[in-house]
């Protein structure tokens, strides 16, 4: 008996409440279908989505189901940038997983299609299938935006990117800094804050966005070859359809999340993570995933699985292309065919056959030769966007774990964006307790080569665990400062972030990390390839580790304990109940 029809059967007034809602009386007889998303007009990435929804209630309805509309309508990173909105980032992930975990267990179904494209959205609907992985399920974005043309007046050179008229809108951070220091005129960014983001869809880099897509395709709950598709295409309309189609097929079968969401699957993102260097909000997204299965995956573990791994993506932010390439390119089917001797193939997916079916059955299909397509309008080969295997842009993945006496429970650092300069280095401390002290210094250039600028008390239980985009962007998009000085942080970063940027540092200040004790002039390593973040001196004079415990130790019994930042509402909970960013920043 299906698990709705059981409820059905305790609940005496499910029918007469769904007939009033102008259900038929063989409706209730069917398989139950939630069709849950984040539509609302809150952003570009979601102000689109009802027309998916629509198309998957129509397939469900049209091939044996019955499907309910659910809303959790999400905010935006982007607008929450720059205030303190942005400190309700993480928390919200959380707040609209235990809403979708309400809406399905309230009244209880037998599948979902879930349907999202952003930053919190797209980790917040997988974080609920994992929840609820006694259902059937699948995954629908709303695809990516396309990059805007710009005219030659406002072009700029950037030697990272490829096309520079091709205006995305990560580089708003570059622009508005350029622009604080005077370097460009308000017109001119202006013009870019009008036109950098030209259609509905999530932004058009490899930010958290895109990543998270990408690692639901990769995890086996999204049609094959559907992540990053552009926004405005009619195929998007047919993937939501076709999905609707399958989670009936899915029901039928009795395949659960449970089947398909397994530690393999978990290992084949991992690794296709590191082929496309993917946000570092994914080592708080994944974990926090795995959490919601009774799995368990850590930061180290994508440490441990980068290590030797094949970097291949040429995707802005760290590459050339907008996200639109990606699918040109062949998406995620193409980036799994040049790792494959690394993938686990016999894993199960929401199509009902493996992985390695699937790529077989592109393979078959046409499906790369119709991408690229477009990719010829520009000029361009498949191996121009995603290198082949044995001619990667990196070989030992994209991001690191760095510990020692600064981080005794790890930071995070995505290396494939750091210059070589900063591999190895000895800074000095300029410690700030909010981002607003510290981005007033750096484009105040009160910032000097050589010195490593902290941001503290921004972690989980410090103020939420925001983004410090605008810092990392004003550091990057000054030449001299980009390539001399590096960003640590208990916060984290924008997927869109690039440059010298060391985050997620645990024992956040909060509650009470060494990054708390932390003081003006103080040297402070950095090793990447040795994974090593510690300090090693005060007053701008090295010391042996066992006076800088001691030194610590001291500073520790002088720390004055500071007020919890929130007294009421989502924010305290959140702060009161997050875990380490080493293990995901959920609640518990």
């Amino acid at each position: 008996m299906l698990r709705s029809q059981k409820v059905r059967s305790l609940a005496p007034e499910m029918d007469p409440l769904r007939l009033g809602m102008g259900w038929k009386l063989d409706d209730l007889e069917k398989p139950q279908i939630m069709i849950e998303s984040t539509y609302g007009n809150s952003h570009p990435g979601s102000s689109h989505l009802n027309q998916f929804v629509e198309e998957a209630v129509r397939s469900v309805d049209e091939n044996g189901g019955k499907a309910a509309r659910y809303y959790a309508t999400d905010m935006c990173d982007g607008m929450g940038q720059g205030h303190d909105g942005i400190n309700y980032s993480l928390a919200h992930r959380d707040a609209i997983v235990n809403l979708i975990e309400v809406q399905a267990n309230a009244t209880t179904f037998d599948g979902g299609v879930f349907i999202a494209s952003c930053d919190k959205a797209m980790p917040a609907m997988l974080m609920s299938i994992g929840r609820l992985k006694e259902m059937s399920a699948i995954m629908v974005t709303g695809g990516v935006m396309e990059a805007f043309t710009l005219p030659p007046e406002y072009t700029e050179d950037d030697p990272g990117c490829a096309i520079n008229q091709l205006l995305t809108l990560e580089q708003i951070g570059k622009f508005s800094a350029q622009y604080e220091r005077h370097e460009i005129p308000g017109e001119q960014l202006t013009y870019y804050k009008q036109n950098a983001c030209p259609s509905c869809g999530a932004c058009s880099f490899m930010g958290t966005a895109s990543t998270m897509q990408i690692m639901a395709e990769a995890l086996g709950l999204m049609l094959p070859g559907s992540a990053l598709m552009p926004a405005t295409c009619p195929e998007l309309k047919e993937m939501a359809y076709k999905a609707g189609r399958q989670v009936m097929e899915l029901v039928k079968a009795g395949l659960k999340v449970s089947d398909i969401v397994t530690m393999e699957a978990f290992e084949n993102a991992i690794m296709v993570h590191a082929a496309i260097s993917g946000s570092t909000n994914s080592l708080l997204h994944i974990p926090a995933m795995a959490h919601e299965l009774g799995l368990e995956i850590d930061a180290d573990t994508f440490d441990r699985m980068h290590r030797g791994a094949h970097y291949l993506l040429d995707i802005r932010p760290a590459g050339k292309w907008p996200a639109q390439f990606f699918y040109y390119a062949g998406g995620v089917p193409a980036v799994m065919e040049e790792i494959k001797s690394m993938l686990h193939l016999d894993v199960m997916t929401v199509t009902g056959k493996t992985l390695g079916e699937n790529l077989e059955e592109l393979k078959q299909n046409g499906f790369y030769e119709k991408c690229s397509v477009s990719l010829e309008k520009w000029g361009l080969k498949r191996t121009d966007v995603i290198r082949p295997f044995d001619n990667p842009i990196g070989s030992d993945g994209t991001v690191a774990i760095l510990r020692g006496n600064l981080a005794p429970e790890g930071s995070v650092v995505k290396h494939s964006a750091v210059p070589a300069e900063m591999f190895q280095a000895v800074l000095k401390a300029r410690p700030f307790d909010c981002e607003e002290d510290a981005i007033a210094a750096v484009l105040s250039r009160k910032i000097r080569p050589g010195d490593a600028v902290f941001i503290r008390y921004e972690g989980p239980k410090g103020s939420g665990m925001p983004e410090m985009f605008y810092t990392t962007e004003a550091i990057s998009s000054d030449p001299e400062l980009g390539r001399s000085i590096a960003l640590i942080t208990d916060g984290r970063f924008s997927g869109a972030s690039k440059g010298p940027a060391i985050g997620h540092v645990s024992p956040e200040a909060a509650d009470g990390g060494p990054i708390a004790l932390v003081e003006e002039d103080d040297l402070i390593r950095i090793d990447i390839p040795a994974r090593v973040l510690e300090i090693i001196g005060v007053k701008g004079r090295e010391l042996p580790p066992e006076e800088i415990d001691k030194i610590l130790e001291e500073r520790r019994a002088n720390l004055k304990p500071r007020e919890p930042k929130y007294k009421k509402g989502v924010l305290k909970i959140y702060s009161e109940h997050a875990v380490s960013p080493m293990k995901g920043g959920y609640m518990e």
